[in-house]
């Protein structure tokens, strides 16, 4: 082997250790193939003892475990700070007003609806329909909560 091939190889493999960035986590892969690579290397005069083996195994059981909490936790919040139909539900039948840069008005809700992710208000008498973050007053319907009474 001569010297500018040992050059040209040592630099190569820098270039490419230099393009993978460095990550300081040990996530579920790599854990499982240290623990295959020392099942494969260990002496088979002194093999591992049941109780390391188990409590590597528990190790990654609990790995495991963590990031499955981890995605679970994850979506949880992703759904939770997403607003649905649901939570503006009690707004049905009562009377609102709302001002937007395009204009304002007023009305009572009969239905809402969701388009492209914003949450939108149907008012009776109204084709139109109104963004439910440009309502600036909400209040019951005097006349709707009579007639659900009942004696």
């Amino acid at each position: 082997m001569n010297i500018t091939t040992a050059i040209t190889g040592t630099a190569a493999a820098q270039t490419s250790a230099t393009k993978r960035e460095p990550t300081n986590a040990l996530g579920q892969d790599a854990f499982l193939k240290i623990l295959v690579t020392q099942m494969k290397h260990q002496d088979p005069m002194e093999p591992l003892k049941d109780t390391e083996f188990i409590g590597q195994m528990a190790q990654f059981t609990s790995l495991e475990q963590l990031t499955n909490l981890n995605k679970t936790m994850s979506q949880f919040v992703t759904n939770q700070s997403a607003s649905s139909l649901a939570d503006y539900a009690h707004l049905i039948g009562t009377s609102v007003k709302w001002q937007s840069e395009t204009g304002s008005g007023e009305g009572i809700v009969k239905a809402l609806s969701s388009k492209n992710g914003e949450l939108l208000a149907e008012l009776e008498g109204s084709d139109g329909k109104v963004p439910i973050n440009s309502i600036i007053h909400i209040e019951k319907n005097a006349s709707l909560s009579n007639e659900q009474e009942t004696v």
